[in-house]
């Protein structure tokens, strides 16, 4: 087996600088799968922010690397935002890691990265694993233009919005969902959708397990009411074969549900009035009249 050489240059390109943030994408199950360069960085940084620092701990107790950590996840992003970004401007140099996959990805490491961009902090992102490619690489659906959702909302409101506006959509979906939620999910997706709709469903990924299964939804929603989800799912959805537009997602709302909507969805009353009038086609005087 041959290896390569690394030169001087090689390794000065690859050199871990002080002050910045390194966005370390992990294993979503095969270890096998963690890049050399990926290693490197975290065994050189002075410090590893994690999403679940015990978690964590095994992936670099596995690679024999050992380092200060702090935790980083929704619920305290804020103030160890703050941290981190006061400890890079310090001169140290952190690594950012999830539980699996690529920080920043339908993950908080999104709001650190935007603080560090303000504060003119350098990030560079370390590639590698992301589920939903993988799942759409595997899904035998098209996969020159997608479009990535994430998880959608636990809320019946915004979820009813957010598959309203998808009902048009060309593109290819790709969704994440969690195994006791995955049949109420294929439900709402087939009465969206349709049941005709192809969907690829993409189970234990790169792991010893791993499943791909290619149906329609309502072939899908047949098989999980007769086997019981387990693991963690990407599902890949079909995007609309059809030429015309999706109806508004806010058609059959009252105004103020509407504009609760947008306030729910981090917007300021006054802004969220305004936006409604502009989808509304109204003056927002009379929205504002409503919400009096």
């Amino acid at each position: 087996m041959s290896s390569v050489k690394k030169t001087t240059a090689d390794l000065e390109k690859n050199r871990v600088e002080a002050g910045t943030l390194y966005l370390v994408a992990t294993p979503i199950g095969n270890l096998a799968d963690l890049s050399e360069r990926a290693i490197k960085v975290l065994s050189d940084v002075d410090l590893i922010a994690a999403e679940d620092t015990r978690n964590s701990m095994r992936l670099l107790s596995h690679l024999g690397i050992s380092k200060p950590m702090i935790s980083y996840f929704e619920h305290n992003k804020r103030e160890r935002g703050e941290q981190i970004a006061g400890k890079l401007e310090a001169g140290q140099s952190c690594a950012l890691i999830t539980d699996a996959g690529t920080p920043a990805i339908s993950d908080p490491g999104e709001d650190i990265v935007a603080l560090c961009a303000e504060r003119g902090i350098p990030v560079t992102s370390i590639p590698g694993p992301v589920a939903s490619i993988v799942a759409l690489t595997l899904s035998g659906l098209p996969t020159g233009r997608f479009t990535f959702e994430g998880f959608l909302s636990v809320n019946k409101g915004e979820r009813r919005a957010r598959l309203a506006e998808l009902k048009g959509e060309m593109r290819t979906m790709l969704f994440h969902e969690a195994p006791h939620k995955l049949i109420a999910t294929l439900e709402d997706l087939s009465a969206s959708f349709g049941d005709s709709r192809r969907i690829a469903i993409c189970r234990e990924l790169t792991k010893k397990n791993e499943e791909v299964l290619r149906m329609t939804l309502g072939e899908a929603l047949a098989y999980y009411r007769e086997h019981d989800p387990r693991g963690e799912y990407v599902l890949v959805v079909e995007g609309s074969q059809g030429a015309t537009a999706a109806p508004a997602f806010w058609e059959g709302m009252e105004i103020e549900e509407h504009v609760n909507y947008h306030i729910g969805r981090g917007m300021s009353k006054m802004d969220a009035i305004k936006l409604t009038a502009k989808e509304r086609g109204v003056h927002k005087n009379e929205v504002y009249q409503k919400m009096i």
